[in-house]
């Protein structure tokens, strides 16, 4: 095992965690908030992918604040796992908007109190991923493989039991499968900005578009590119332009023609420069995306025993509310609990996930619960 050690927290965010900025902004601590962190590589050797390949060395990135506690048998009391979105990092979780209103002092998730780890999933991050060298001969990974090699993270640095799990879109569907593999290793679960169901309708031909759009650029070369595939990229960024849109918020800060040309504009160049930086690759993209192929654990929440807070919010394109596919699956959890967030100006559609501002109250009541 591998260790770094950071003094300050770099923020970083995902490149789905927000469209536009709103007024919610005002009430997140300023940018100049920062923790001690700690970096480290867990190597898991021989891993077996569910498509029957394998990797000799599978590296899975990750960083942690404060320090595991533990009881008189041996058993760790306070460590919290949270799981990134499609594309992002652990890192997107030290931004003033999530760590600032969690991790400070009497703060929820203190560092002083929990021990927080921030996983990069498999093919994201500084974990190993198709760009360092395997390209799109990668193994096929899907998300039960990311959910095992984030178990076999969490076991490998020592951790038996967790307090609590949180995702974010695709880390609340990762924590929908935690719950149901490891129903006695956690005490709470909170999954947000997701639906426990199989990715279809308008949420998987999006996605379509998006790994069609990347592919279809002749300069994709079968994945064997030499530069990355500029316009395939455009299009996907397009798509994830308004996937990750917030209407209400949008409509205000952009009330003109002229304005909302010039978010668009902007947010394009920023991608675009992010592409040819090498800082966004297309074959990790196209098979972040492809990962969610296979996504399906309604058939197991029952198995599921840990208390639930499930946290929607009503402005989300990728998990529309009108589906009613939450409040329908939530009824097959034992413990568990929707709050749907009813949009307005200052949500962010379904960037909403990590501004806690919307739903610490909700944080403040699964953990009161789960300590019963």
């Amino acid at each position: 095992m591998r260790h770094t050690t950071q003094s300050m927290i770099v923020a970083i965010l995902g490149i789905m965690a927000l469209a536009a900025p709103t007024r919610a902004q005002q009430n997140a601590p300023s940018s100049g908030h920062s923790f001690p962190t700690q970096e480290g590589d867990y190597d898991i050797h021989d891993f077996h992918f569910r498509s029957g390949e394998t990797l000799p060395d599978l590296r899975m990135h990750y960083t942690t604040l404060g320090k595991p506690v533990r009881d008189a048998n041996g058993r760790t009391t306070n460590a919290v796992l949270i799981l990134h979105g499609t594309t992002g990092t652990g890192h997107q979780f030290l931004v003033p908007q999530f760590a600032g209103m969690l991790f400070g002092t009497g703060q929820l998730l203190d560092i002083s109190r929990y021990y927080i780890i921030l996983p990069d999933g498999i093919g994201h991050g500084k974990s190993t991923k198709p760009s360092d060298g395997m390209h799109a001969h990668f193994p096929q990974y899907d998300y039960a493989d990311m959910v095992s090699a984030e178990h076999g993270l969490v076991r490998g640095i020592g951790i038996d039991h967790l307090r609590l799990v949180i995702g974010t879109s695709m880390g609340c569907m990762h924590s929908w499968m935690w719950g149901e593999a490891y129903p006695d290793e956690m005490d709470a679960l909170m999954p947000l900005a997701c639906l426990p169901a199989p990715i279809a309708g308008r949420n998987r031909i999006w996605r379509k578009l998006l790994m069609d759009g990347i592919r279809a650029d002749p300069a994709w070369n079968g994945g064997e590119y030499t530069a990355e595939p500029i316009e395939g990229m455009r299009a996907a960024m397009d798509i994830f332009l308004i996937a990750s849109s917030a209407p209400i918020a949008m409509q205000k800060n952009f009330p003109t023609r002229t304005a909302a040309d010039e978010y668009a504009g902007s947010f394009m160049s920023g991608r675009l420069r992010a592409i040819q930086s090498g800082a966004i690759d297309a074959n990790d993209m196209w098979y972040a995306f492809n990962a969610s192929r296979d996504y399906d654990p309604s058939p197991d929440l029952g198995k599921i025993k840990a208390p639930v807070m499930f946290i929607n919010s009503a402005d989300d394109f990728i998990n529309p509310p009108e589906l009613g596919i939450a409040e329908r699956e939530i009824q097959r959890v034992k413990r568990g609990k929707f709050v749907l967030i009813p949009a307005s100006e200052q949500t962010h559609g379904h960037g909403t996930h990590t501004w806690a501002v919307f739903w610490q109250q909700y944080l403040k009541e699964l953990l009161e619960e789960s300590q019963r």
